[in-house]
């Protein structure tokens, strides 16, 4: 049986740091794993230590190429993906490689973003992505692109019952 207790590692690429934080276990479904994250959680963000200031909950996706940051107000994206490499477990430790590009939605105007698509472009070149790497990652972010805008589920309302567990 798996523990309620969930660590989330996230690195660059090359390996470097850049988030790490323990989540607690909320469902699994055949969306993904679904693990929340309360106001005041010790985390380590880009290698220095950090307190999370707004709760949030993470869908994991079982093999998709993105993970999906479901937020509360104050926070001005109401859903933020990171575009990663599938989710890798380890026990109750799941590993995910974060490739730069973001989709998100913004919570007052609905609208939808991609973003750091400059930084894409750097570590590419720095790192060396493949060349698939860079198909996968550009497909993923053009389908959650159009997931977000039309509000495909798991976009739409299914992750809020989630969120309403991690707001205080």
């Amino acid at each position: 049986m798996p523990s309620e207790m969930v660590r989330v590692v996230y690195t660059k690429y090359d390996g470097s740091a850049h988030r790490d934080y323990p989540a607690r276990r909320l469902n699994e479904d055949d969306l993904g794993v679904w693990v929340g994250v309360t106001r005041g959680t010790e985390s380590v963000y880009h290698g220095q230590p950090s307190v999370e200031q707004i709760p949030f909950v993470l869908l994991i996706p079982h093999h998709a190429w993105w993970t999906g940051m479901f937020n509360p107000p104050p926070r001005t994206s109401e859903v933020y993906c990171d575009i990663t490499t599938p989710a890798r477990w380890e026990g109750d430790t799941v590993h995910i490689v974060d490739l730069d590009l973001d989709v998100s939605r913004r919570r007052d105007t609905g609208v939808v973003e991609l973003r750091d698509e400059d930084e894409f472009a750097v570590h590419r070149v720095q790192f060396g992505y493949p060349d698939d790497l860079v198909a996968e990652a550009r497909a993923a972010a053009g389908r959650l692109f159009v997931a977000l805008g039309d509000a495909t589920e798991p976009f739409a309302s299914a992750y809020r019952k989630w969120l309403s567990a991690v707001v205080e």
